[in-house]
């Protein structure tokens, strides 16, 4: 068992790990990569996207989590008042 998990994560481990050490010049030629060239502006307002990404995903799935939860009282509720215990 050992060795069939060896013979495919090993190899997949080192093409990944020579693709990570490929990509930063892969990227980049003289600075500038795939956007273009990056200044202060450039990193501020993906900065502050960023914020915005993390801020909406926590709210979006508290509100799925605070569904869920009502979801589950009301079947308990529902299941205690139709005598199923």
């Amino acid at each position: 068992m050992l060795g069939t998990f060896t013979r495919r994560v090993v190899p997949a481990l080192l093409v990944l790990a020579g693709l990570l050490l490929v990509a930063p010049s892969a990227m980049a030629a003289d600075g500038v990569g795939t956007y273009g060239r990056t200044d202060d502006k450039v990193v501020t307002f993906f900065a502050f996207g960023l914020i915005a990404f993390f801020a909406i995903l926590v709210t979006v799935l508290s509100l799925i989590q605070i569904r869920l939860e009502n979801r589950k009282d009301r079947r308990t509720q529902d299941l205690e008042r139709l005598g199923s215990r």
